[in-house]
C-alpha cells in the first residue's frame, strides 16, 4: 500500500511540474520571449495541452475564464492536487 501511496505522490509532483511549465510558457509566449513558431516549443506545448486540457476543461466548466483572459483553472488544480497529497499524507503515513 505504501508504495501505490507514493506512486501516486511521485505523479502528482509531475503533475505540479507540468502545470508550472505550462503556466511559465504561456507567459513567455505572451510577451514574445518564446517564438511559438518553432518546432521546439510547439511540440512542448501542444504535449502540455494534451495531458492538462482534460483536467482544465473540467475546471472551467465549474468557474469559466475571467473577463480579461485571466484562467483560474491552472490555480485551482494546484490547489486541488495539494489538498489531495495532504489528504493523503494526513490519512496514510508512508
Amino acid at each position: 500500500m505504501v508504495s501505490l501511496l507514493q506512486i501516486v505522490d511521485l505523479i502528482l509532483d509531475i503533475l505540479v511540474f507540468f502545470v508550472f511549465i505550462h503556466v511559465i510558457m504561456s507567459w513567455l509566449i505572451s510577451f514574445g520571449v518564446l517564438n511559438s513558431r518553432q518546432q521546439l516549443v510547439i511540440t512542448i506545448w501542444r504535449s502540455l495541452e494534451s495531458i492538462l486540457e482534460p483536467l482544465y476543461s473540467r475546471i472551467r466548466k465549474i468557474i469559466p475564464p475571467i473577463n480579461g483572459g485571466l484562467d483560474l483553472a491552472p490555480l485551482i488544480l494546484l490547489v486541488a492536487v495539494y489538498a489531495l497529497r495532504v489528504i493523503i499524507r494526513n490519512n496514510f503515513t508512508f
